[in-house]
């Protein structure tokens, strides 16, 4: 057989390792791999790479993806979907492996649908993937949102401040929800819930009685019925870009006003997806590359390879983009456990 991959949408720790796992695989089983550049751009460009086990040789411990990534959308005209046909047969694919989240899951699903051998393997460091136990930059993420507002605790103790950080999340707030659990935040805000104003200023008041000091988690995803931003850039999917929403900032500003505590807040942004994957996230990569492998071996086209349990699995695209997945109430119970 004779493979392609790909990685598509936003960037993550795990690609890499990802990637390795596809080539390692398929080289084991006898099978030669391409690489195409920078998502489906490069399947619709004919842009690629032959990758070798060489090539792919320390791939494990690196961030990023050495494929390059867009959020192009290749079927958002018929010229360009034909491009994509086109490039396959070209090349003589036997099986395509797209490495991506909702969007990218989505376009292969279409590849799937006009008849092409496609398997899917889900990544994004949102955790908002349907059909799956966790999705590989999830851990990373997290790990680093976690480390920024350690680091915020010790200045914000030494001012007797309230600090905001805000981190990455659109529908779902798993990262916001595992910072603030895992880092000890006085309150976190998650786009599943309502925004609650004299609640979060209940609690920041209560945090600074305490201590001095308070600690609040945002998703950039919560609705604040901000003006400034809320009609911004969109990508090729139709996704507002909300890296200019400001809500850790406006989030700053009304608490400060609320409770006359000086107040700053802190967004880290895009360095949450960078650095090298963390041990779960490099090990989940690898076995979700090697089972997306497997099932096209197996010629399980049109599924995802997914973690279900200890195992794992394929399920098909229309399971996995039934719907965003999102924080459910059993995780918001335990975070608010330990709200202040």
């Amino acid at each position: 057989m004779r493979f392609g991959v790909l990685t598509g949408g936003g960037d993550c720790p795990g690609l890499n390792p990802a990637i390795r796992a596809v080539v390692r695989r398929a080289a084991a089983n006898g099978h030669a791999t391409i690489g195409f550049l920078d998502g489906w751009k490069g399947l619709r460009d004919d842009q690629s790479r032959p990758l070798s086990v060489d090539d792919v040789q320390g791939l494990e411990a690196r961030g990023g993806t050495v494929l390059g990534t867009s959020r192009t959308n290749p079927f958002a005209k018929e010229p360009d979907a034909e491009k994509v046909l086109a490039t396959l047969a070209r090349h003589g694919l036997n099986a395509l492996i797209a490495i991506g989240g909702d969007d990218t899951l989505s376009a292969a699903r279409e590849l799937h649908r006009r008849g092409r051998p496609v398997v899917g393997v889900p990544k994004t460091m949102d955790n908002d993937v349907g059909g799956t136990d966790w999705t590989f930059g999830f851990h990373s993420a997290a790990a680093v949102a976690v480390d920024a507002l350690e680091r915020l605790r010790d200045t914000a103790a030494s001012h007797h401040r309230a600090i905001v950080l805000e981190v990455m999340g659109r529908n779902a707030g798993w990262v916001a929800m595992a910072t603030g659990l895992a880092g000890g935040a006085d309150a976190t805000l998650l786009p599943e819930e309502p925004y609650d104003e004299a609640a979060l200023m209940a609690k920041v008041r209560r945090a600074l009685a305490a201590r001095r000091y308070a600690l609040v988690v945002t998703s950039e995803g919560v609705d604040l019925g901000l003006v400034k931003g809320t009609a911004g850039a969109q990508d090729q999917f139709g996704h507002e870009l909300l890296g200019e929403r400001g809500v850790g900032a406006e989030l700053a500003r009304r608490i400060g006003a609320a409770t006359g505590a000086e107040t700053r807040s802190a967004q880290i942004g895009h360095i949450q997806r960078g650095g090298p994957p963390e041990l779960f996230d490099r090990i989940l990569a690898s076995r979700l590359g090697a089972g997306a492998v497997d099932l096209a071996v197996a010629g399980r086209f049109g599924q995802v390879a997914v973690l279900r349990g200890p195992s794992v699995v394929g399920v098909p695209f229309d399971e996995a983009l039934a719907g965003t997945r999102v924080v459910d109430a059993p995780w918001l119970s335990l975070l608010h456990t330990f709200d202040a």
